[in-house]
This record gives structure tokens, sequence and C-alpha cells, in this order.
């Protein structure tokens, strides 16, 4: 699920009405690649995710305080501090068609700007002034795109233009049906045809206007009914065009699908919001408590980690080396018996039996020469060392 044309559309709306005018009074580094900026506008406290997530980035409203989720700001999140917090938000924008937004601010250090990108892959928040990158959460060289270059101290270039895609607001019956008509490859579906040759139309919307004219969401070309699909379209954009928002979820088994600031009627599930942010909030899920905490947490568990390692380690070798009081005192008794009967033990004698107390049964004592392997008896239970080679005790 992508945040589209549209979705931004609605959330320059949201943000012109809500933040405008507020005054940024802290900014938090969340993790790596999303910060927060909590807004002070309409007599209430706002706070702002920012995120260019590669797989899921995003930018909304949301109802709980964003958490500092780094031990240390990154270097963006520094700049933010210096030239954001304490400024006024003074315009919110969308070039047109493009999954762009602009939040103008007048900080601390004048006006600057920041962008997001939320793109997949592709994703980037900026911080733009006069025209200059400051600096940018992805930093993308002339190695990887030598058309738009994501530096500190470079101009800040725009995505290029789309090229061969037409305006949806100006899109005729005829030019629905040239479209239409010169699709060449039998297995594209509708809704992709629709995507490819129209500006802003994003999957979701195009499989919902398949849907509203009245045939399969995956259907072909040749199987929608071009004056329909044109009434469907036609339909669909007119409240758009008026920026006239419905933003709501469909839910499925428990879950929340997809997101968008028109009604979908092609899929079952649909339920509407109260504002676009709530939507993609509840796709999405806010960025608080245990997950706002995760990247503060890793270096935590990692050390914590490395020390129960070490400890373990200690503790294994401690125990290996480590002998219970009842075989000390049987080493003892040996040692004490070897010493007291070394006089009588004889040249290649294996075995030495022993009292050692009165009641008690003898104690047996083998030794095998120090160069040969041996294998001690079960019954065997410490041993010591005599000059004639290795000596072990047991009980007889």
């Amino acid at each position: 699920m992508s945040i589209d044309v549209f979705t931004l559309s609605a959330l320059v709306d949201e943000f012109m009405d809500h933040l405008v005018g507020g005054r940024v009074q802290d900014s938090v580094s969340i993790d790596s690649t999303s910060l927060g900026l909590e807004i002070y506008a309409n007599h209430r406290r706002q706070y702002l995710l920012l995120s260019a997530d590669s797989l899921q980035p995003r930018v909304h409203l949301v109802s709980d305080k964003l958490r500092r989720g780094m031990e240390r700001p990154s270097q963006l999140g520094l700049l933010i501090r210096s030239h954001v917090e304490g400024g006024s938000i003074v315009h919110v924008s969308q070039p047109p068609w493009e999954r762009v937004l602009h939040i103008e601010i007048d900080g601390p250090e004048g006006l600057v700007t920041l962008i997001v990108e939320p793109m997949e892959r592709r994703s980037n928040l900026l911080l733009v002034k006069d025209g200059i990158i400051l600096d940018c959460i992805r930093r993308v060289g002339p190695d990887e795109n030598r058309y738009r270059v994501s530096l500190p101290a470079h101009a800040y270039a725009p995505p290029p233009p789309q090229t061969g895609k037409l305006d949806p607001f100006g899109l005729t019956l005829e030019s629905l049906a040239g479209i239409i008509a010169q699709n060449e490859d039998p297995k594209r579906k509708a809704h992709q045809v629709m995507t490819s040759r129209l500006l802003g139309i994003s999957p979701l919307l195009a499989r919902e206007m398949v849907s509203r004219a009245g045939s399969p969401p995956e259907a072909l070309p040749s199987q929608v009914t071009v004056s329909a699909l044109y009434e469907a379209f036609t339909a669909s954009l007119k409240p758009m065009k008026q920026r006239d928002w419905s933003p709501g979820i469909v839910e499925r088994d428990g879950m929340v699908t997809a997101f968008s600031p028109y009604v979908i009627t092609g899929q079952p599930g649909w339920r509407s919001m109260p504002s676009m942010s709530e939507a993609m909030a509840a796709f999405y899920g806010a960025p608080v408590g245990d997950e706002a905490y995760e990247a503060a947490k890793q270096p935590v568990r990692e050390a914590i980690a490395a020390t129960r390692t070490r400890l373990e380690t200690k503790l294994a070798s401690l125990k290996r080396s480590m002998t219970d009081d009842s075989e000390r005192e049987r080493m003892r008794q040996s040692g004490e018996l070897i010493l007291a009967y070394q006089y009588a033990v004889q040249p290649g004698q294996t075995e030495l039996r022993a009292p050692y107390e009165v009641d008690a049964p003898d104690l047996v004592i083998l030794s095998t020469p120090s160069s040969h392997r041996w294998k001690t008896p079960s019954a065997i239970s410490t041993a010591t060392t005599a000059p004639s080679g290795r000596w072990t005790m047991c009980r007889s």
C-alpha cells in the first residue's frame, strides 16, 4: 500500500487547517529514518510524524506524543533542532501530480522547507534553505543518480517530470477510449493501463473505477465497457477535483488492509474515518510505546548480551576448575595414604589398597603410567599424582 497523489492532497488540506500558524515546540529522532515534530496549533499540541522508511514511508499526524528512539539524534535531527524548533509553520503545499510534500517553516535561522518524498525505495526527507539542501535522511550521490543528487550543500532537484501521461481532470470519453485501444499487451489489466497513462491514478483508485464500471477489478481492457468506465471515472474524480475528501479504511478479518481519501465500494469492509491522518495511523500504527524505543533498545540489548556471554563463560570456567568438598576430602585422604605407604609401593604397582578409617572400607588407589592412556573405572572418585605415575582413588 503506497501513498498516492490524492492522499497527499488530502493531507495538505488537513495540515493547512490544523498546522499552519502553529509553533514547532520540539523535534525528536524516532529512528534512523523517522522524525517527529510537536506543534502547538489551534490551542493544542499536535504531533507530526515524518518517515522516509524505504518500505513504508509516511507523513501524518498521530494522536500520542512521539518518543525519541535514538540514543543520539542524526545530523538532520540536529539541524532541525536549530532551524525548525521555535519556528512557525507558514505553508504546506504539493507540486502538481507529485508524491512530494513541502512544509515551509519560518525558523530561528530564517525560512526553511521540510520536503517529504514518501515514495517506496526512493523515499527521503530533506531540509532545504534557499534551494540548497542542508541535509537529508537518505544521501544520494552522482554515482547513484546523476539527475537528482541529494547531498548537503547541493541544490535541491525535484523529481523529474512525468512524461507520456494525461491530466485525468481533462480526460474525455474519446481520450479514454484511445488509451484503452492503444494497449498492445494482451495480459495487461484495465487498471494497469490507466495507471500507466494517467497522472495521479494509483492501482487502488484504478481498480475502484473499474469496479464502479461494473467489471471485476482485475478485468482486461476488452472486458470493460469504455462508456461505463468513463462515467465511473468522472464520478470518482469529481469530489477530489473539488478537494472534497472522504477518508477511510478497508478492514478485513480485523486487519486494516487499505486507506484512501475517497470511498471504496469495490472492496468489502470500508469504514470512514474522521481524517486522513487517522486513516493512515490505523493502517500503519503510530510509532509510540515499545515500537518508538526499538532503536534505543538495540544497543542496550547488545551490551547486555555481550556481558551475559562473558559472565557465563567465566562461570563455566570456574565450575570446571572447582571441586566439591567431598571430592577435596577424598583427594586429601588419597594423598595421605600414598605418603604413608610410599615406601611399600613397588615399581610397576598399579593398585594400592589401604584403610583410612577403621570402620570404613579400604580405599583403592589405582595407578597407570602417565605415558599411557587409561580409562577411569566407574568406581573412581578422584585422582592425585605420585612420582611413579598417575594415582586414582576409589572405594573398594
